[in-house]
């Protein structure tokens, strides 16, 4: 669909020219060293301006009077137990949110360390659903130079020296280094997961230096994306004609950010390891009961490079080694004594004083010569303890054990590997990066807000243990949760229930060892489930809302994101589904008090999707969202049964629609009592009862209406492949009736209308109208509506809430009335979400709209990640308003631009839909309505073969 010079017309191009010398290009043009023909860009002297966060009006602050209070009340209740309340929009950060941010490191669920643009290691996200921002200022890259003939010698961080505190007088901590880069010929190069920096003549006007960062980020390896470690290879190209002496010096606190170095109790450790790979261990025992971690820094030695350390120094005066005595000593030798590798453990550091590391690799570089130095970093924390005490072992163990000797191999390994990873990493992003008709900043701002995906505050485990004799020798004492599951047994309608106990163990001390179709797509059809290894389910992920709001798995966020783990990991969207399809059968009967209204209810009642996997104990406490309660909301069972179903279909997986079908149905049948009058359409009860939990919805609504009719066709579907021919003529009859109703009461003849009440904004126009199909455009099932009333209303959207809002430079605002202004009923319907906007342009591409589309998107780019917007790279907040100001920075929901990567590039088992409509091939039948059901699930497991690859095909 997108044609060959849809684009040429608007240059939106980056070439790595206008940022580094074209000499300089060429001369590192070898071993991946030059950065990228695309690529997020900054130079190392940008600005890094404080970001804004937003603030609500008097009106909406007289709104949520009680609200807040209550609010604050249970966060100082949490607070009193030592933990945090999932949101707290009281307590500040101690570091201020600045637009600094960079490529993150390492790969998923294992904890995460971002760096910033300008080189500062920040974000420390090692203890889950913890975030530490503050840059730890000691950890640092420096180089020191020195030429034949002895007159020139240049010493720096290789960072720009804007630092607080800098250059005091007789100071023995890092403010005594050298910060004398300027940045000012320095550039950063961003492409995910890997990044490069450029410093071109800085500080040698002789040296050309390429530093390159790598995670393992590889789609559809459940392996080695699992590993929490980085690699930074140095590429040093002598343009003089006198030979160089280069030492690189790769320093680390024993710090997981904040002010944990302080704490006391760290022990450093140097090692010498196999193939040349040599360093230093940093055991950091952490403060409150959290599991210790283990970091290792290391380089490789090779003939030409040599490696020493230095195992342990200070940031104060009373250390042994000061940093100033190791800064001094790097200067006037470029290395440290071989000796240091046999000093073998320190003293535990005392509480208060700081203990660091150093790494150095030293080279000669001929003139005009080149020369390669690789470090690499690592963290091992192998257990993951969460508050309320569930304690797991973190996927990568099963690869590389639970002793704290991790660390070593992870570096090892890192530095052995990194090339395949670059090439496997080239494979994946290639045919997306060379395709022309694609604009420059969709194909790497599509890859750079993947960084969620590490810097999401992720935790991964390993399965879950299959079989209960398995479990009894494993001391563990497993934790009941109240509730009910469905049988595989389904009987006239009726879903059999028992108790049913997790799967997951809850230990205190001990870990569970837990072993429509369009031309483009045509030519880049994505391919799932085809591992090489499919023994390997894929783990339990979990990955927060976002950082300021701590709630695991968020659903209805999950819902804009999920295209993204679809396309990458498909085998970890799979296993979330099956995680919400338990949840469906279960019911948790503790009180709770929603703090919206201040009444009480249950925690969880089965039947309703969970809003979140939980947060001080995920799987097994859910439901930590207490605003409101969701068991009453509209749009979160419509959205389980459409990413369902839309998994279904993609994968073809046969045994995964077995194991949720249960679920799918009883959470349809829970809706039925949203239909208050009978027209087999729901209604929404006068409060903010979906997604957008401040903006209230009265009656029929766009949104959830159409999210409803999109699962009860996508239901139908589902049941008609797996043979449940009565629940899919059931969904059938409903949803033909549904429609006319949904048409009737909320076209208006261009759009649908916000909601048939009668309120302000009740007409208003809705950028999320047709979020229900979008999802039955991606599932490869029949339109909701006309071709032309879809059109209309993707056209309605983007001439008022797209080109009217600064002229389309900030992305698509919630609401706006139909006479061009902006809905300012509340917070959200003012307010521009970019995980929405990324959506709706994903179902304008789906609609042959695709001018449109990268329009509407490029939108989120300008406002949060070109150089003229706000600062939001690789931080994307959930909103922004008018003027810029932020909701929620490094949020989950803008992994929705996978959607739109989604719509271009759809798996055969989608595009390939059958020539006769699905929804024609059910016939209701006079006793549809009763929904008489003889019919067992699981026996449909013998016909799994008929369908094949593609779940259309069958012809049973």
């Amino acid at each position: 669909m997108v044609s060959g010079n849809l684009f040429h017309c608007r240059k939106h191009s980056w070439p790595p020219e206008e940022y580094v010398g074209r000499a300089t290009l060429q001369l590192l043009d070898f071993d991946s060293a030059a950065p990228p023909e695309q690529a997020w860009r900054r130079r190392l002297n940008s600005h890094a301006n404080i970001l804004k966060e937003f603030s609500v009006t008097f009106m909406e602050a007289i709104k949520m009077v009680r609200l807040g209070i209550r609010l604050w009340s249970y966060v100082r209740e949490e607070a009193s137990y030592g933990r945090k309340a999932p949101i707290d929009p009281f307590t500040r950060i101690s570091c201020k949110p600045s637009a600094s941010q960079g490529v993150p490191l390492g790969g998923m669920g294992s904890g995460s360390i971002s760096r910033g643009f300008r080189g500062e290691f920040r974000q420390w996200q090692i203890v889950p659903g913890t975030c530490e921002p503050s840059p730890v200022m000691a950890n640092q890259f420096s180089i020191f130079i020195s030429r034949d003939g002895g007159n020139k010698h240049y010493a720096s961080v290789l960072a720009p020296g804007q630092h607080e505190g800098l250059g005091k007088a007789g100071d023995q901590g890092i403010d005594s280094w050298g910060w004398n880069l300027s940045g000012q010929h320095s550039t950063y190069h961003a492409l995910f997961p890997r990044a490069w920096t450029i410093y071109d003549g800085e500080p040698d006007p002789e040296l050309k230096i390429s530093c390159r960062q790598i995670s393992p980020f590889i789609p559809h390896n459940y392996r080695d994306s699992s590993l929490p470690t980085a690699v930074f290879v140095y590429t040093l190209v002598n343009t003089g004609k006198d030979r160089a002496k280069v030492s690189l010096l790769f320093t680390w606190a024993n710090s997981i950010g904040g002010i944990s170095h302080l704490s006391g109790d760290h022990v450093n450790e140097p090692f010498l390891g196999d193939d040349g790979v040599s360093g230093v261990l940093l055991h950091h025992k952490t403060a409150r009961g959290n599991p210790p971690v283990t970091f290792a820094v290391a380089a490789c030695e090779t003939q030409n490079v040599n490696v020493t350390v230095l195992p342990c120094f200070g940031l104060s005066e009373g250390s042994c080694v000061t940093a100033k005595g190791m800064w001094g000593t790097m200067v006037q030798d470029g290395q440290f004594d071989r000796e240091n590798f046999k000093s073998g453990p320190s003293m535990p550091s005392s509480p208060g004083e700081a203990l660091c590391a150093a790494v150095s690799a030293s080279a000669w570089v001929e003139p005009h010569g080149k020369c390669t130095v690789a470090f690499a970093l690592a963290w091992s924390s192998p257990k993951v303890k969460f508050l309320k005490g569930s304690s797991y072992h973190r996927r990568y163990t099963k690869f590389y054990g639970t002793s704290e000797g991790a660390a070593q191999d992870l570096v090892h390994d890192a530095l052995m590997n990194y090339k395949r990873w670059e090439e496997d990493i080239e494979k994946w992003q290639n045919p997306i990066l060379r395709d022309d008709r694609l604009p420059e900043w969709y194909k790497f701002t599509l890859f750079n807000e993947l960084y969620f995906l590490v810097a999401g505050g992720t935790v991964w485990i390993d399965s879950r243990l299959p079989a209960p004799d398995k479990r009894n020798h494993r001391n563990g004492e497993k934790t009941d949760v109240k509730g009910t599951e469905a049988e595989g047994n389904l009987s006239d309608g009726a879903l059999v229930k028992h108790t049913t106990t997790s799967d997951y163990y809850s230990e205190d001390e001990s870990v569970v060892n837990h072993e429509g179709s369009n031309s483009y797509s045509q030519h880049h059809p994505i391919t799932l489930l085809n591992e090489e290894n499919d023994s390997d389910d894929g783990g339990r992920f979990l990955y927060l809302e976002g950082v300021e709001y701590v709630m695991w798995c968020t659903y209805d966020v999950h819902f804009y994101a999920s295209f993204a783990l679809l396309e990458l990991f498909p085998k970890i969207e799979l296993n979330i589904q099956r995680d919400f399809a338990k949840a469906v059968l279960s019911e948790d009967g503790r009180k709770v008090k929603f703090l919206a209204e201040g009444n009480t209810g249950i925690r969880k009642l089965r039947g309703a999707v969970p809003h979140d996997l939980g947060t001080h104990d995920p799987w097994n406490e859910m439901n930590a969202y207490n605003i409101h309660d969701t068991s009453q909301w509209k749009d979160l069972n419509p959205k389980f049964v459409l990413q369902v179903y839309r998994d279904f279909a993609a994968t073809g997986d046969m045994s995964f629609g077995v194991d949720v079908w249960p679920a799918v149905r009883a959470a349809m049948e829970y809706m039925e009592q949203f239909d208050r009058d009978g027209d087999c359409l729901i209604e929404n009860d006068g409060f903010p009862d979906q997604t957008y939990d401040t903006w209230t919805v009265h009656g029929v609504s766009a949104y959830c209406g159409c999210l409803w009719l999109a699962a009860l066709q996508a239901a139908a579907a589902m049941a008609l492949q797996l043979g449940d021919k009565p629940f899919a003529e059931y969904c059938k009859g409903k949803f033909l009736k549904a429609k006319s109703v949904f048409e009737e009461k909320l076209w208006n003849g261009s759009y649908f209308n916000y909601d048939s009440g009668s309120s302000s904004n009740s007409k208003s126009i809705q950028t999320d109208q047709l979020a229900g199909q979008w999802y039955t455009a991606s599932s490869g099932l029949p339109s909701l509506f006309d071709e032309a009333q879809i059109k209309s209303t993707l056209q309605k959207i983007f001439d008022f809430n797209v080109m009217k809002v600064k002229g389309g430079r900030m992305g698509a605002v919630n609401g706006m009335h139909p006479n061009g202004k902006v809905d300012e009923t509340c917070m959200q319907s003012r307010e521009i979400w970019t995980g929405v906007t990324y959506g709706v342009a994903a179902t304008m591409i789906l609609a042959g709209m695709e001018k449109e589309a990268f329009t509407t998107a490029e939108g989120i780019f300008t406002a949060g990640w070109s150089e003229e917007g706000y600062g939001y790279w690789f931080q994307t907040p959930e909103a922004w308003t008018m003027d810029g100001h932020f909701r929620s920075l490094i949020y989950m929901r803008p992994l929705s631009i996978w959607g739109m990567q989604w719509a271009l590039s759809m798996p055969k088992t989608v595009l390939q839909a059958p020539e006769i409509n699905i929804m024609d091939r059910i016939s209701i039948s006079p006793s549809a309505a009763a929904i008489s059901h003889e019919f067992g699930v699981r026996k449909i497991a013998n016909k799994a073969k008929c369908f094949g690859a593609a779940v259309f095909h069958c012809s049973c």
